[in-house]
């Protein structure tokens, strides 16, 4: 929903400013997309600037209404106000991500505490609490529907939990920390971008090279070209490039050389050092925390999803943890027997696992990249993610090269709904690039919303960091690369289908239950009914063979004690530094680390997937005590798959159409449990989801 010129023009001084700047005039481009063709750096300022002061007025229009408060005047209306600001901070916000430069980290740190401030002074409002507060007290007395009084409870219950009924001195403080907290979290993030790409192996001569295929090597020396070092190769921490080293390359010196500096991003006492920093983040977090009446920042996270309390957190992590580490104590064990069988004369340790796991799968599973690879190129895996889309709800997808986009890679697609409606902009952004933060997500432009009953269709985002094409050949995806794509697809029809009719709600689902629409879709990925469509030979143009397909669903375990182990350890580290007392302050970080892994007996061959200093999940607060939720659903996502494969049908356009309308379209009315049990009937149990990770038998 964009905000009406008129208004803008009486928010300015200077009406120029509005034609002057693309992000304040209303986005004249195919689908009301961003007119990135258009937007400059310098535009950022003075549009977060402008946008502040417009969403300023528009509270102060609420807070001034001299009729009572209802739901028409109050509600409706902060739900409407700050739109300008939310468009203009999606941009600023998917390029920060995307395609950063020094510019804008600069405009960043300038307009965090600009934007901070600006929130504070929303959220502890007095006069617009009241109103809330009004409202909320007579919800059952103003003939409500189910959408509005859910409406109504939410935003109640945000300005709580950000510190509106606190006494005036507390507010204070809660704003000191919340001020302190988003510059901390932005220079945490900003350091691990920059120890990212800081790094480079720089291979020297053909004897570096023993062991890696050619397509790892083309891709080294392609990285080599773009950094200036000809004739040489170049190995980064960007996983496309770090993962396939580490599974191939016979140098075991340089593998650890690889995996350390992996591993101790933020942690190298230099300019770009997280420790200090994360310290005082955890310090401010349970301060936070015990000023808003809870013990800890994550009884205070957790309070509001699923698992509603730390103690069901833990006690979830620790059932998967047990057969995980026995899983991949095993493991250890056959890499070791390789070893010794080759007479290496030494103990596994963590730069090896890779290494001599890919042995054990062309050992145990006849398995070689070269043979699999060719049937997953970058453009097969997005066809196959458009043709399950279809299959299950119908939906069309077409190439819209009209639309503006921020880089020459990125894609974007019109997508239409089963009526052939228009649905959305889907932009697709694969490939890791220096300004782009490491990782996969999905976000949007503009969400998807209504206006004088018309719906505005989302714009939304897919950024990954996969292979690029190299030696000539297309850029072809692991199998770890191709279930992300799916999983972020997933996500972005989560964001299609979303039609709640307020803003505060569209999309509201508890943080251990949003990882349910994106996971669920890495099921069909590898079924065979659906892998004979996409996976198709990219020289040959066959599709994959069954006896390639039996080969792969013998190995859909390998390896997951390690993948649940390393994955666990972060989620157990996570919690720890969210419910630890930290009054007394924080000396030694990565001891604390070490301490946490003590504790529940991580294996010396495996470190966490993410490491304090580089844990971009909980340097924001998203994922922050929450990072345990891609396990949680899981079970959700495990339970869900079973309803489509007990059906006999993996492609059940009646279950399908469940799972859109409960799990993905009426996020307005229902909220994480009684949402999947109206679509599946019953609440899940844990089996199918350790039977799904190879962590139980069948």
């Amino acid at each position: 929903m964009l905000l009406p010129l008129t208004l803008l023009s009486l928010a300015c001084n200077d009406s120029s400013r509005i034609t002057d700047n693309p992000l304040l005039a209303e986005f004249n481009t195919p689908f009301g997309a961003p007119p990135f063709d258009l937007i400059d750096d310098e535009h950022f300022l003075p549009a977060i600037e402008e946008a502040i002061r417009v969403h300023q007025l528009e509270i102060e229009a609420i807070t001034s209404n001299p009729e009572p408060p209802d739901f028409d005047n109050t509600i409706v209306a902060y739900d409407n106000a700050g739109e300008l600001l939310g468009r203009v901070n999606a941009v600023f916000g998917g390029l920060r991500g995307a395609e950063t430069n020094t510019r804008l980290q600069e405009i960043a740190r300038e307009t965090t505490p600009m934007l901070s401030a600006h929130s504070n002074s929303i959220r502890m409002n007095e006069e617009l609490f009241r109103r809330i507060e009004s409202v909320y007290e007579q919800r059952f007395d103003l003939g409500l529907d189910h959408e509005q009084l859910r409406v109504v409870e939410m935003y109640y219950r945000d300005f709580e939990r950000n510190g509106a009924t606190l006494p005036e001195e507390k507010q204070e403080q809660l704003k000191k920390l919340n001020d302190r907290m988003s510059m901390l979290s932005l220079q945490l993030s900003e350091n691990q971008l920059a120890e990212t790409n800081d790094f480079k192996l720089v291979l020297e001569n053909e004897e570096d090279l023993a062991g890696l295929p050619q397509g790892v090597i083309s891709a080294a020396a392609e990285a080599a070209q773009r950094a200036g070092l000809e004739d040489k190769w170049v190995i980064t921490l960007h996983n496309p490039s770090r993962i396939p080293f580490l599974q191939y390359s016979e140098r075991r010196d340089l593998r650890e050389q690889v995996l350390a500096a992996y591993g101790n991003r933020g942690n190298n006492n230099n300019e770009n050092d997280n420790k200090e920093i994360f310290a005082e983040l955890m310090q401010l977090r349970q301060q936070m925390a015990q000023l808003l009446g809870f013990n800890s920042y994550a009884e205070y996270f957790i309070n509001i999803q699923m698992a509603e309390n730390p103690g069901n957190v833990y006690d979830f992590l620790h059932q998967v943890w047990e057969p995980a580490v026995e899983r991949a104590n095993r493991e250890r064990d056959m890499k070791q027997a390789i070893i010794d069988r080759e007479g290496g004369g030494f103990g596994l340790e963590a730069w090896d696992w890779w290494y001599y796991a890919e042995k054990l799968r062309q050992e145990r599973y006849e398995l070689d990249d070269d043979e699999v690879l060719p049937y997953f190129t970058i453009d097969n895996v997005r066809e196959g993610n458009f043709l399950l889309a279809n299959k299950l709800f119908g939906l069309t997808f077409e190439k819209r090269p009209e639309v503006p986009v921020y880089h020459e890679e990125v894609e974007a697609w019109e997508v239409f709904d089963n009526s052939g409606s228009h649905l959305g902009i889907l932009y697709i952004d694969a490939h890791p690039r220096p300004g782009k933060r490491q990782g996969a997500w999905c976000g949007t432009y503009r969400s998807g919303s209504w206006k004088d009953g018309e719906r505005i269709s989302p714009v939304v985002t897919i950024v990954m960091n996969f292979s690029r094409p190299s030696g000539g050949k297309p850029a072809m995806l692991s199998w770890d690369e191709t279930t992300t794509y799916f999983h972020e697809f997933g996500h972005a029809l989560h964001n299609f289908f979303a039609m709640g009719q307020f803003g505060r709600t569209a999309r509201s689902v508890p943080r251990d239950f949003v990882e349910l629409p994106s996971q669920i879709l890495e099921n069909w990925a590898g079924e065979p009914e659906l892998l004979k469509e996409y996976a198709i030979h990219y020289e040959t143009g066959q599709p994959i063979p069954d006896e390639l397909i039996a080969r792969l669903r013998r190995a859909e375990h390998f390896n997951q004690g390690f993948m649940n182990v390393e994955y666990l350890a972060s989620a157990f580290l996570d919690m720890d530094w969210h419910t630890a007392d930290h009054s007394a302050g924080i000396s030694d970080v990565i001891g604390f680390e070490q301490e946490s892994m003590r504790r529940i007996g991580l294996p010396s061959e495996i470190i966490p997937r993410w490491r304090t200093t580089y844990f971009g999940h909980i340097f924001g607060t998203g994922y922050a005590a929450g990072y345990y939720v891609y396990r949680w659903a899981g079970v959700l996502d495990a339970d869900a798959f079973m309803a489509f494969k007990d059906s006999g049908d993996l492609f059940n356009r009646e279950l399908a159409e469940r799972f859109r309308k409960y799990v993905l379209a009426e996020n307005n009315l229902w909220e994480g449990m009684e949402a999947y049990v109206r679509f599946r009937g019953f609440e899940p149990s844990i089996e199918p989801f350790l039977i799904q990770k190879g962590l139980m038998e069948r």
